[in-house]
């Protein structure tokens, strides 16, 4: 679940995502596809293009992979055309939920949307019925124990516009999208290692929800990223601290 900051939050999604290395790299692959076939084969000229490489390197992807992704994304060679489509619905308790898909078959995918939602206790909107309750923006989050001063002095010279310390001692740096790559670049540059980087959909307010609450919010997230066609989930969701997605 991209977007939600408290750092045990992150570890839980990401060891949950290391769990499924062949559907994180189905995801990966068609995140390069589109984003060559948007802006472009050259990641030097395509800021999406490079944070995608980055994203698929990182998870121990081959460069031959990411290659033919590009080259699939770009035309040169032959493959499946995807298209990008977003859903906005709520879960139980009231919470926004986003869901941003790539896919080849749009039916298919409104339909498995539209069924996990009811699955779960919530209910498919109409476009921009909870976009409003997110904003685009760059966020790097740091490890508990992360030198602040340091994050702050190589982010803010590099255009961050706040640089924080929250609750549950993790580092958080925010930038407008159009910043994240000159951040990035310049954490790279200090030797500090973000544990998240990415362009996110951030909730202006969360929404607390209780712990029976939370559970049907968790379960539904989970059903909605274990779709192929499921690229990235956000939620304006507070989870209490006990919950399975803060263990």
């Amino acid at each position: 679940m991209a977007g939600h900051s408290k750092w045990a939050n992150i570890k839980f999604r990401k060891a949950a995502q290391d769990a499924k290395r062949g559907k994180l790299f189905t995801k990966l692959i068609r995140e390069i596809t589109v984003a060559a076939r948007v802006g472009g084969g050259d990641s030097a000229s395509n800021p999406r293009l490079r944070a995608a490489i980055d994203k698929a390197l990182s998870a121990n992807m081959t460069r031959d992979t990411v290659d033919r992704a590009i080259k699939r994304g770009t035309g040169e060679l032959e493959g499946v055309s995807y298209e990008e489509i977003r859903y906005e619905g709520y879960a139980p308790g009231g919470v926004a939920i986003l869901v941003d898909c790539t896919t080849d078959n749009r039916n298919r995918t409104v339909g498995e949307v539209r069924h996990l939602f009811g699955k779960h206790g919530g209910n498919l909107g109409t476009e921009g019925s909870v976009s409003y309750l997110f904003n685009k923006t760059g966020l790097f989050i740091f490890a508990p124990g992360t030198d602040e001063e340091a994050v702050m002095e190589a982010a803010v010279g590099a255009g961050a516009d706040d640089v924080e310390t929250v609750v549950d001692g993790s580092v958080e740096v925010l930038a407008e999208p159009e910043a994240f790559d000159a951040v990035n670049d310049a954490l790279q540059g200090a030797g500090l290692e973000p544990e998240l980087a990415q362009v996110v959909e951030r909730p202006s307010n969360e929404t607390p929800v209780s712990d029976e609450d939370a559970e049907k919010v968790i379960r539904l997230i989970d059903a909605l990223e274990e779709l192929d066609d499921v690229q990235e989930v956000f939620t304006n969701a507070s989870f209490p601290e006990d919950s399975a997605l803060s263990a």
